[in-house]
């Protein structure tokens, strides 16, 4: 007896009725012409098939089962019937039964050698790739992640209770993807795009892989138009356009969720799509912030990407790679997207906890060689495309935790490098009741001023140099004794403009209500009052702006540039209205 080309010296087939004489020499001309060699044939009854075999060579596996039939049509509705009618299923699948096929499709039959963790090692996949779906035959999935020499590792996407060692897997040829559409928005989603609000199953448009190729330079255009975060202190010093990548950076309990959450809420009326990636958060702090997102009326243009603590690193390590992939298909569509990663700091974590289990060789604080890429590819799909392209955006604001402040760890370096910039939060700051805790030291924007409206631009000024000064005379102020009346107005004009910053969670500023309080703290209007006082003489007066001067304010909200003649009278109003309040301000 001769031997097949891949090792094998039998076949086996199981079937539910054994083949006639005609059937089995047919199946012997299949081997003959497939292989080249006759093989023994070993045939095993299988229930399960309902008619029809499955012929096993070695590693290949040839299905002519109607079980098989009924998941490739299964599979082929589901590609080409998505958001059809009743109707238009019934009919596309009286079409696909008439037209069906009988087709030998060889596939790669692996076994698991080992599993545990959410992890198995398969052996005899010897034509896998890197990023293959493959199936289980208790119906689990999982994605390749390390290709060695005699096996592959993947990881898995459901409960791994199933997967046993001597379990069969087969390649699917397909990449990992969600299905994705419209009809997300206002839901909450795991990493694989299944709902898991409780709110039933959601009609996709398309389907897009997790990982797709970021765009090309040519395919770019340069960051031009802002993204306002409705805070002052942010969209003052450091602002943030469409098609950037700012980092939010702090310790634990600084208010980095706050500020990507007010940033999600602000964009409500502006045409902007929101999508929120938590990795690795409670659950409870999730069910949080939907509640806050629906109670203000934002979680009708946000999806919501959920991998919580609870669940497995695998799917904490896909979850913003599926974010991405929602945000791309209304970036394609050349809709404004804004994407929260909460946070890359869990992420990193979980993706060190694959590899380790994956038997990868740890790095610095035992995180694997490539965990710049795990990041870079991510963030560098954000952009602002080009008018071919249909001039779409998606902007990034990755969150990453510290601990004890310390922006010289790995992680925070590595992705303080990939972005363009970052929002520093200190610990101090939060406690002292300085929130939004921001430090204007260590907080940056790349992008700058080209992201800022001329009104902004001409109202900020110099703001931050003298948040600056302020700073370092109070650090000197601190060892110094006595101070001259220039020094004491320069502390208290900088206390005030502190003070001015400070801004409640959920209260989203206009811009003209950023112009006319940067012009009026810039101006020294509100020297006089104390701080403590700062904050409701700002609403007061703001309020009479727009009750009594509307014109002022509308031409604010054109963002063109202030003149020096409506700086002036801007600066005369507030003095005006000062002076009429000045029994309860001044003392």
């Amino acid at each position: 007896m001769k031997v097949l080309r891949n090792g094998q010296d039998s076949a086996l087939l199981y079937c539910v009725t054994p083949p006639d004489e005609k059937q089995r020499a047919g199946i012997y001309n299949f081997l003959k012409n497939k292989y080249g060699y006759i093989a023994n044939l070993e045939i095993i009854h299988n229930e399960s098939l309902i008619n029809g075999f499955v012929l096993v060579v070695g590693n290949e596996v040839y299905d002519w089962s109607a079980r098989g039939r009924i998941g490739q049509l299964k599979e082929s509705l589901n590609s080409t019937a998505s958001g059809s009618s009743k109707d238009d299923i019934i009919s596309l699948l009286r079409e696909k039964v008439e037209s069906f096929e009988l087709s030998s499709a060889g596939r790669e039959i692996g076994t698991v050698v080992s599993t545990g963790d959410g992890i198995a090692e398969i052996a005899g996949l010897k034509e896998a790739t890197y990023g293959e779906i493959i199936l289980f035959d208790s119906g689990v999935k999982g994605m390749i992640q390390e290709l060695n020499r005699d096996s592959v590792g993947c990881i898995l996407f459901e409960n791994d209770g199933v997967v046993m060692e001597g379990s069969q897997v087969i390649c699917t040829g397909k990449v990992a993807g969600v299905p994705v559409g419209s009809a997300f928005l206002g839901r909450v989603v795991n990493a694989l795009g299944a709902p898991i609000d409780g709110l039933g199953d959601i009609t996709s448009d398309d389907y897009r892989m997790i990982e797709s190729p970021a765009p090309g330079i040519i395919d770019r255009k340069p960051i031009s138009e802002p993204l306002d975060t409705g805070l002052l202190v942010i969209d003052s010093m450091f602002p943030i356009g469409r098609g950037q990548r700012e980092l939010i950076i702090g310790d634990r309990q600084t208010g980095k969720t706050s500020i990507a959450l007010d940033t999600i809420i602000n964009q409500k009326g502006k045409d902007v799509i929101c999508v929120y990636v938590a990795v690795g958060q409670k659950a409870s702090s999730v069910a949080h912030t939907v509640e806050m997102l629906r109670r203000y009326d934002a979680l009708k243009y946000t999806i919501v990407v959920n991998a919580s603590a609870s669940e497995s690193a695998s799917m904490q390590y896909l979850a913003p790679y599926a974010g991405c992939a929602f945000a791309e298909y209304f970036m394609y569509r050349g809709a404004d997207v804004l994407i929260v990663y909460d946070d890359l700091s869990k992420h990193a974590v979980a993706y060190r906890a694959i590899s380790l289990l994956l038997g990868r060789s740890p790095g610095r604080e035992a995180y694997p060689g490539d965990v710049f890429y795990l990041h870079s590819r991510l963030l560098e799909r954000s952009a602002r495309l080009s008018d071919e392209l249909g001039g779409g955006s998606m902007t990034a604001l990755p969150i990453v935790e510290t601990q004890a402040g310390d922006v010289s760890a790995y992680i925070p370096t590595n992705i303080i490098s990939i972005t363009d910039g970052q929002i520093f939060l200190e610990s101090d700051l939060f406690f002292s009741g300085q929130r939004p805790a921001v430090n204007i030291g260590l907080s940056v924007s790349r992008v700058g001023g080209a992201a800022q409206t001329q009104a902004m631009k001409s109202a900020a000024g110099a703001v931050r140099l003298d948040l600056a000064q302020y700073r370092e005379m109070e650090v000197f102020t601190q060892f110094a004794g006595d101070l001259d009346d220039a020094a004491r107005e320069q502390l208290n004009y900088g206390q005030g403009l502190m003070y001015l910053l400070r801004q409640p969670q959920y209260s989203a500023m206009t811009l003209y209500e950023q112009v006319i309080t940067l012009i009026c703290g810039v101006n020294r209007v509100m020297i006089k009052i104390p701080p403590s006082k700062i904050k409701s003489f700002q609403k007061e007066l703001l309020n009479h702006f727009m009750n009594a001067h509307p014109d002022i304010c509308g031409e604010i909200e054109t963002g063109n540039a202030i003149s020096e003649e409506k700086r002036s009278r801007i600066i005369e109003i507030a003095k005006e209205f000062l002076e009429s309040v000045s029994e309860h301000y001044i003392s």
